[in-house]
């Protein structure tokens, strides 16, 4: 194990044990929703990967330590302080070598992941390209992350924020495997369908952890994307959600926001103008994504065996 990680005791007992462990992040509780929500939805998450069979490892960065499994005390503090840093996996050496604390976003939480030994990680959704990309360069580290760090990560699409067809193309051009859960359409997040086709479609948990399995045996590194569609009653129009991006984008450049700050700010904004139905999908997502990913963490872990 890594000198910097503190594992919980929980997750390194399922570790040495060779039970299932499903990483969590924790940006969605520090940037991404308010409190309390974002509390009780970090309890909500945890508890759905237990009753899946799996132990839940929320990852984080607390005063210089890389936490994997965060204990009720460090999740309040993370639901609750100010000043917690948005890290990706470039802020990790910095934050580690300051003492900082850092909410870690999907790059840093699967590079966290792979060094404890965690497969299998569970987000809402994963960053990419961002719209106007061609003059910006707003790429986002999860991408490479996915292209290098062997974790399969599941999520609800990329960030429909994002400009979805070039970040597809990105992740095609980067070797990764894009797998969408039972349908044809890759997902936008809190809409079932982006307009873009599943580039593979998988229909079962365990099929799912043979593709993983065959991968890293093959010795291709690098992660695996699964796209798990939000529930049908859960979901926002694609039309709806694409106005209120819209709007949000807009007065971006008015308040002077870019980078890390932007994804924080068009969510918030995007909850403002659908009066919080954006927030109520968004916490379905993750819920619906910690349910597949501890069955395919069981799945995996049973191949294993």
């Amino acid at each position: 194990m890594n000198a910097f990680l503190d594992i919980a005791p929980d997750v390194r007992e399922a570790l040495a044990a060779g039970r299932p462990v499903v990483a969590l992040e924790s940006t969605i509780i520090a940037h991404g929703m308010a409190f309390p929500q974002n509390l009780e939805t970090a309890w909500a998450v945890e508890a759905i990967v237990r009753e899946g069979g799996a132990a839940p490892a929320t990852i984080a960065i607390l005063d210089g330590r890389l936490k994997v499994g965060l204990s009720a005390t460090e999740l309040e503090r993370l639901a609750t302080a100010t000043g917690i840093a948005k890290a990706s996996t470039r802020d990790i050496p910095y934050l580690v070598a300051a003492g900082g604390n850092g909410a870690t976003t999907v790059a840093a939480t699967m590079r966290i992941a792979a060094m404890a030994g965690i497969p299998v990680f569970v987000t809402g959704g994963i960053g990419g390209v961002h719209r106007g990309a061609a003059t910006s360069f707003d790429i986002s580290a999860d991408l490479t992350e996915l292209a290098t760090t062997s974790v399969a990560v599941i999520s609800a699409g990329a960030k429909s924020i994002l400009d979805i067809g070039l970040t597809l193309e990105t992740l095609e051009t980067l070797s990764v495997p894009v797998v969408v859960y039972g349908a044809d359409e890759f997902p936008a997040f809190y809409s079932r369908a982006s307009g873009h086709k599943a580039p593979m479609r998988l229909d079962t948990a365990e099929a799912i952890a043979v593709l993983m399995q065959a991968k890293w045996r093959l010795g291709m590194a690098g992660g695996i994307s699964i796209a798990n569609p939000i529930p049908a009653a859960e979901e926002i129009s694609a039309a709806r959600i694409d106005a209120a991006i819209q709007a949000a984008l807009a007065e971006m450049p008015g308040r002077g926001i870019a980078g890390k700050e932007a994804t924080p700010f068009i969510l918030a904004r995007v909850n403002e103008i659908t009066g919080g139905a954006s927030l109520r999908a968004n916490i379905a997502l993750i819920k619906n994504n910690a349910r597949l990913g501890a069955a395919v963490a069981v799945a995996y872990g049973r191949l294993q065996g």
